[in-house]
């Protein structure tokens, strides 16, 4: 018999094992235990799916940004151009500090104030390192370094020199002298004053040229760090504070920070050349050269196209940098020499006079504080000796070429030696040139007698009959 089990049915009677209401009572039981199985289940399902969609999220998490440029030029418009849209570029992209690295002999002091001004402004931090060694950070540069957020320096390099120098590097008078001098040792004590440095040192160098060392500037409270790499940089900056030109006060953790080099725009870089006071004047002297030489061969086209390029090209660098005008008349004045001295035959005194003229022309044409800015003597000469010599001898063919007798057309049969072909009187036929003429002459010339065409008159030639050995020989030096 099957078993029985203690199930009441609807009328409370015990119920056989295979009780429809007992069947369904445990399979509502069964159900009731997969569906809390299950959801708990799906609730660890849903904590590990979590988690593993979290890693990656916090693996992307982003780690702080160096933006770096590299400066190792004078200091000019387009190095402040170049600093500014770095700045820009380090706000734009929310980088934790910009990294300048300097190698600079100084420049223009416009430039160098609008370069620190736009620091100051800076929303992100400015890094001033002077790197590698052997560099340094001299009159414009040390302003630089000291406006900076954090200056360092690596071993071996140095700063300072900051005394001001005239344009040109002419001798001032006292009074000017003096204010110039109190106006940028003021600029330098609001510049290190608001960075907490050493502002009787810094005025220093601005007073009385002083230099220093990486650890002379270090232990006089010029700059904050030395250091031998960038890392070594950053892992000495890490977590220390330091206070913004406002008066704010951050932190920057840069250990293994993202450093990302911003480079200079490619109409930046040819500027850069342009600005080069060599290259300038070497495109100028090419330039006059290469238009002189197009109007004296007219369409020649090549030239005169290079000339105009050449000479825009210099005049755009040289609206950049100081020049002195007269510079640019005594360039003028030696080509005008060098055209004198093919039609007037000097010997060559006017010719040495035109490369005496450019080479000064040259050497004083860009007015700059500093040697580097100036166009160097070797420079001059490389350019101007050839320059002259050349110009020279080309307008000396030119000139040539113009005093000597027509071959060509009417004008060639003039001097002409022909041949009576029928007696002359007056008029008969000639022969000349390959061709037989119609002429005339003034005495009687009989067949056969050599003559010599003394002008043209329309298809009528006027000769004379040729009569001696010495005419001859004065009728072939004038053909």
């Amino acid at each position: 018999m099957k078993p029985q089990v203690q199930c009441t049915n609807s009328t409370g009677c015990p119920a056989p094992l295979w009780c429809p209401t007992f069947i369904f009572r445990v399979l509502c039981e069964r159900l009731r235990w997969v569906s809390t199985e299950a959801a708990r289940l799906s609730g660890v399902c849903a904590v590990i799916a979590l988690a593993i969609l979290a890693v990656p999220t916090f693996a992307a998490a982003p780690s702080t940004q160096v933006l770096k440029i590299i400066l190792n030029d004078t200091i000019q418009p387009v190095t402040d151009e170049f600093i500014g849209r770095a700045l820009t570029e380090a706000k734009n992209t929310h980088a934790d500090a910009l990294l300048i690295e300097i190698n600079t002999p100084g420049g223009l002091v416009d430039s160098t104030r609008e370069i620190i001004e736009k620091i100051v402004d800076s929303p992100v931090p400015v890094i001033v390192y002077v790197t590698p060694s052997g560099s340094r950070a001299a009159s414009a540069g040390f302003f630089i370094l000291e406006s900076a957020d954090i200056a360092a320096m690596a071993r071996g390099t140095n700063t300072g020199a900051a005394h001001p120098v005239t344009i040109g590097g002419d001798k001032m008078d006292d009074i000017m002298k003096q204010k110039i001098e109190n106006d940028l040792a003021a600029f330098m004590r609001s510049v290190a004053g608001r960075r907490g440095r050493n502002v009787d040192v810094a005025e220093s160098a601005v007073r009385q040229s002083k230099s220093f060392t990486e650890q002379e500037a270090l232990s006089q409270k010029l700059i904050d760090y030395v250091a031998t790499s960038e890392d070594d940089l950053f892992r000495q900056i890490e977590a220390k504070p330091i206070q913004r030109f406002d008066g704010k006060t951050v932190t920057l953790r840069l250990s293994g920070s993202t450093v990302r080099l911003f480079e200079m725009t490619l109409k930046q870089k040819i500027l850069d050349r342009l600005m080069d006071p060599n290259v300038a004047f070497l495109l100028l002297a090419v330039g006059l050269l290469s238009l002189y030489v197009e109007f004296n061969h007219p369409g020649a086209v090549v030239p005169g196209t290079v000339g105009v390029v050449f000479i825009l090209l210099a005049a755009f660098a040289l609206n950049l940098l100081p020049v002195r005008f007269a510079a640019l008349v005594a360039i003028a004045v030696a080509f005008a020499l060098f055209v004198l001295e093919a039609k007037f035959a000097s010997h060559g005194v006017l010719t040495t006079g035109g490369i005496v003229l450019l080479t000064l022309g040259g050497l004083l044409l860009v007015d700059a504080p500093i040697p580097e800015m100036r166009v160097h003597l070797l420079t001059a000469l490389a350019i101007s000796i050839p320059l002259g010599l050349i110009t020279a001898f080309l307008m000396t063919i030119a000139f040539r070429a113009r005093r000597n007798k027509v071959v060509t057309g009417v004008q060639g049969l003039i001097g002409e030696i022909g041949v009576a072909q029928s007696p002359l009187v007056p008029e008969g036929k000639v022969f000349v040139h390959g061709e037989i003429w119609n002429a005339i002459s003034s005495a009687h010339v009989p067949i056969g007698t050599k003559v010599v065409v003394r002008r043209v008159e329309g298809l009528q030639l006027e000769v004379s009959p040729l009569l001696s050995a010495s005419e001859n020989q004065v009728v072939s030096a004038v053909s």
